[in-house]
């Protein structure tokens, strides 16, 4: 590495912690006492909290961002790699969430393809258990993308909103795996299997699938699907047969979301907290959302990336060795 480089980085890294600095004494000198001792004890458990908008009284609108494909494969940043979807963090938001009495609303923002049937139930449930136990609203916020497992957990919100643009719907489940088995015959290569069962290596990439096995397989993803079409069935107050209308893994945008009953209005996320505030008479409510310390090391990540140059080999195996490729259900649009 260069010594222009060095400095670059040694530059940035001052900058950042110059910056924290001088907003966390702003910060602390705007607030009274109690609430700078909970924050501080928020930053010790590794969560703080960022004020988005200040407001009057004791009421809270929580922000929650739901960015990126839904699998707990752990996303904690680095100061060289920025995080991904950390599900753990997630999940600690709605735990937070259901505990404090002062969060009168949330606003979920979703952009997500989806993810894994079972992290993205596991956020639904959450969600219905803040919604019951807590009594209070949900409204979604649709980005560029709220699709599949990204509108699973979108569901239940009393309001959803879209832009014109999103790309959602793709309702339904999705189990895939690779089979190379002609590719290796043509090159000679052979595959010595020892199983306990015939059904041991289902779905295995070295040899062709029995019509059993996807029988097997489609009935097991059945059930999901199904699973899916009650929880918009409840969440939407659709009938079984209006959301198997467009629940055949069509995509749709906003517009065609609304027609079919799957979104309610068009709006940013500004205006879905706005609307969550005439509607709940909370014009006076804070906005704020979760963060963790390693908001700081993924921007800082960032910078140090755009500085030393990215090493796309080592990205490329770094993602090789963190996907996991075994075969499972997923409430997924697109590629893994």
């Amino acid at each position: 590495m260069t010594m222009k480089r060095w400095i670059a980085i040694i530059v940035a890294a001052a900058l950042v912690f110059v910056s924290v600095g001088v907003n966390s004494i702003s910060y602390i000198f705007t607030r009274d006492f109690n609430s700078v001792f909970e924050d501080m004890m928020a930053t010790s458990s590794g969560y703080n909290e960022m004020v988005l908008e200040e407001g009057k009284g004791s009421d809270r609108i929580a922000v929650l961002t739901l960015d990126g494909i839904i699998q707990d494969l752990g996303g904690s940043a680095s100061i060289f790699q920025p995080a991904g979807y950390d599900h753990q963090f997630f999940m600690s938001q709605l735990n937070m969430i259901l505990e404090d009495d002062t969060v009168k609303g949330v606003v979920l923002k979703v952009n997500s393809p989806g993810g894994g049937v079972v992290e993205s139930a596991e956020i639904y449930d959450a969600l219905r258990t803040i919604q019951l136990e807590r009594e209070i609203p949900l409204y979604v916020s649709m980005g560029g993308m709220a699709a599949s497992g990204g509108y699973y957990v979108a569901a239940p919100a009393e309001k959803i909103f879209v832009n014109h643009e999103t790309i959602t719907g793709s309702i339904g489940v999705i189990m895939e795996s690779m089979n190379y088995a002609g590719l290796a015959e043509k090159y000679g290569i052979e595959f010595n299997t020892i199983k306990t069962g015939p059904y041991k290596d289902i779905m295995s990439a070295s040899r062709p699938m029995k019509e059993e096995e996807r029988a097997m397989l489609e009935d097991m993803i059945g059930d999901s699907y199904e699973r899916f079409v009650d929880i918009i069935e409840e969440g939407r107050n659709m009938t079984e047969a209006e959301v198997k209308q467009v629940a055949d893994g069509r995509i749709m945008n906003g517009r065609q979301a609304i027609e079919a009953g799957l979104a309610d209005d068009y709006g940013k996320a500004a205006d879905v907290i706005e609307a969550m505030k005439q509607d709940f008479e909370l014009q006076n409510a804070t906005v704020f959302e979760y963060t963790t310390m390693d908001s700081w090391s993924s921007l800082l990540g960032v910078k140090v990336g755009n500085l030393v140059g990215r090493n796309v080999e080592s990205e490329l195996i770094g993602k090789l060795l963190s996907d996991y490729n075994a075969p499972r259900m997923m409430y997924l649009y697109g590629e893994r």
